[in-house]
């Protein structure tokens, strides 16, 4: 090779070096693993709200992170094996929301990975953390408590139908143990109140007109249970109760907006930004187990009065009063 070529190409080469150097010790982003129980249409805006917390938490995806997404679509047997491919993944956080099953397959697929949950029961009862203070291990997350609202749901329908006897309660019995426990708290509350409770179970499309088939002639109110699967058929639960002519309460804005009656709970977007923001801040170094599980901290309560006129029902002034919304 001629000295002029030589030289040539070691400065060629010295050139592109720093480039190649830089992309081999560029560092890998951090994945944010998302484990849904859900559908990604039903499940989509709670992963929006999600990344809006991360963005208040001053972590940028593309920049300072990057996300990869599981869907059981409402099949909880999917899930441990999503959490195993997240792990596989290696992806530095798991978020694992709504459906009690989807936080334990996280919680059983790894001991080392951190979790933030959102989970609508007591995370200490469930096992899922140690305290609320101090959680331990690798969870933490945001608790919206919504099972334990039972009392306020029946007391709101008592408000609106003073004279009713019966209030049926619908459950989707494969909710693990949410739906243990919206049995048992709904149960206690209507027996305070000196009502009568009826129980009905669907967890498929198929069981749902079953289940409400003429609950209308038994039943003067009905209480949904705050589960995936309803809340992905919200709008043909809606339906079928204002063809019972049933007034329905659950716990989604989203429930009442499909044609529900009234809905009354933790506000979830909000409890999924409180999630991201904690998120971020594991993504910036806070260990789970010192970060405390926070209850949800917004409350909504709907009402859909042009579902009320459709069944005859007339909302009290003291209910519209203190709605945060009224759709007409």
């Amino acid at each position: 090779m001629r000295r002029r070529e030589f030289l040539s190409s070691l400065v060629g080469a010295a050139a592109l070096w720093p480039l190649a150097a830089r992309a081999q010790q560029s560092p890998r982003l951090p994945v944010v693993g998302y484990l849904m129980n859900s559908t990604p249409e039903g499940g989509t805006a709670f992963v929006a709200a999600v990344r809006n917390g991360l963005d208040e938490a001053g972590m940028v995806e593309g920049k300072d992170f990057t996300s990869e997404l599981r869907w059981a679509n409402n099949d909880a047997d999917r899930l441990p094996g999503l959490a195993a491919d997240l792990v596989r993944r290696r992806v530095a956080v798991i978020v694992a929301t709504a459906a009690s099953p989807t936080v334990r397959a996280a919680k059983t697929a790894t001991t080392e990975i951190p979790i933030v949950f959102v989970t609508g029961i007591d995370p200490v009862q469930a096992g899922f953390v140690t305290s609320l203070n101090r959680p331990g291990g690798n969870v933490t997350g945001i608790s919206t408590m919504n099972l334990e609202l039972g009392s306020k749901w029946v007391a709101l329908l008592h408000e609106l139908l003073p004279a009713a006897k019966r209030v049926a309660v619908l459950v989707n019995f494969e909710g693990g143990e949410s739906a243990r426990l919206l049995i048992t708290g709904t149960q206690a509350a209507t027996l305070a109140m000196g009502l009568q409770t009826e129980f009905v179970f669907a967890s498929k499309v198929g069981e749902i007109d079953a289940a409400l088939a003429g609950l209308g002639s038994r039943a003067q109110a009905l209480i949904v249970h705050p589960d995936t699967f309803f809340i992905q058929n919200r709008a043909k639960l809606a339906a079928l109760a204002i063809r019972e002519k049933l007034p329905t309460l659950s716990t989604l804005p989203d429930f009442a907006k499909a044609g529900g009656m009234m809905s009354y709970g933790s506000n979830f977007i909000d409890a999924h930004r409180q999630a991201g923001v904690y998120v971020g801040r594991i993504l910036r170094g806070d260990k789970p187990g010192e970060l405390p599980v926070q209850q949800a901290s917004k409350f909504n309560f709907v009402i859909n009065l042009k579902t009320a006129k459709a069944i005859g029902v007339d909302i009290p002034a003291t209910l519209l009063a203190r709605a945060d919304e009224a759709i007409e």
